[in-house]
């Protein structure tokens, strides 16, 4: 394993048993296969209880690996075709956001998503995921052209939080997110959001208003990061785990507070432990799901999606 977390060491020291035995074994001509059946038995056993028993910083860690899909990895994997689409027509074109049409099976979708980098010039360039108000307003005029070519529209959702730089403020980042916020509950085409990684507050919010939201297993979505919680509640980092604990993040909590509509179970492990997988169950799931929503009387679905949203922490006292 190149990058391994602190939980998934006795994974890792399975691995190099395994491989120390098959070296031992080229190198005398021995018949060791009865070992390595025995040591791949004890890594399957081991990957099957951690992977199952996860913590909330845990998925949040998983969600963050360096190598887990991105949204432009996810289309090139799930699309026969794809042209993408830049620039709000107002300031420029944000590399943290990207958008465009793609074919899924033949059928026409507006694709959106948060973008981050794989090393430290992509990173800079897609500003980690970051966006910047113009970002939101591209993301908003191309769901307003999926709407006036009657396209169905799929956010994936990946960002530690929309960018908070000074100059965002300046060209109106609140204002960007708030207006997505309200064009998206009235767009009149079916509208499939997935949190494909981190889901961080308004940034991620900002693409997130959809007839189904759905995440995938060990993602997370919360008004804030565990580090951030713990720096406002205790003064310090430390306390991390513990806050992304209270904060109910993972897709089970957040299914479970009926806050989004589905789970997307990933390949064992994480989704970067097999990608092309990854996306061939995601697209399965959105083709499921584009066809039930086309197939619903798009004032009904509009209805439904604000109704869903508005009733959102409202608490009935009988």
């Amino acid at each position: 394993m190149k990058i391994t977390f602190d939980f998934e060491k006795p994974l890792a020291e399975l691995q190099q048993q395994i491989e120390k035995v098959r070296q031992v074994e080229d190198k005398n001509k021995l018949d060791m296969s009865a070992t390595v059946a025995e040591l791949e038995a004890k890594l399957d056993a081991a990957k099957k209880d951690i992977y199952s028993n996860l913590t909330g910083w845990q998925k949040v860690q998983i969600s963050r690996h360096p190598e887990r899909p991105y949204t432009l990895q996810y289309i090139e994997l799930m699309c026969d075709d794809f042209i993408e689409l830049h620039g709000d027509r107002t300031v420029g074109d944000d590399k943290a956001i990207i958008g465009g049409f793609g074919t899924l099976n033949g059928q026409t979708v507006m694709f959106i998503g948060h973008q981050k980098g794989r090393n430290t010039k992509e990173r800079q360039y897609r500003n980690f995921g970051m966006a910047n108000p113009e970002g939101y307003r591209k993301a908003l005029r191309l769901m307003k052209m999926a709407e006036k070519f009657n396209k169905p529209i799929v956010t994936l959702i990946d960002t530690p939080g929309a960018f908070p730089g000074l100059e965002a403020e300046e060209r109106g980042q609140g204002e960007a997110i708030a207006r997505n916020l309200l064009e998206m509950s009235v767009l009149k085409v079916p509208v499939i959001c997935v949190i494909i990684g981190e889901g961080a507050s308004g940034g991620a919010l900002g693409i997130g208003i959809g007839d189904r939201v759905l995440m995938l297993d060990n993602s997370w979505y919360s008004v804030i990061s565990p580090e951030n919680c713990s720096t406002i509640l205790w003064k310090t980092w430390e306390n991390k785990e513990r806050a992304a604990e209270v904060l109910k993040l993972t897709s089970t909590e957040m299914l479970k507070n009926k806050l989004i509509d589905g789970v997307i179970k990933e390949p064992l492990g994480g989704a970067h432990q097999d990608p092309v997988a990854m996306a061939a169950i995601l697209k399965k799931q959105l083709l499921k799901d584009l066809k039930t929503l086309g197939e619903r009387d798009i004032n009904e679905l509009v209805t439904e999606r604000i109704d869903k949203f508005c009733s959102m922490g409202v608490v009935n006292e009988g």
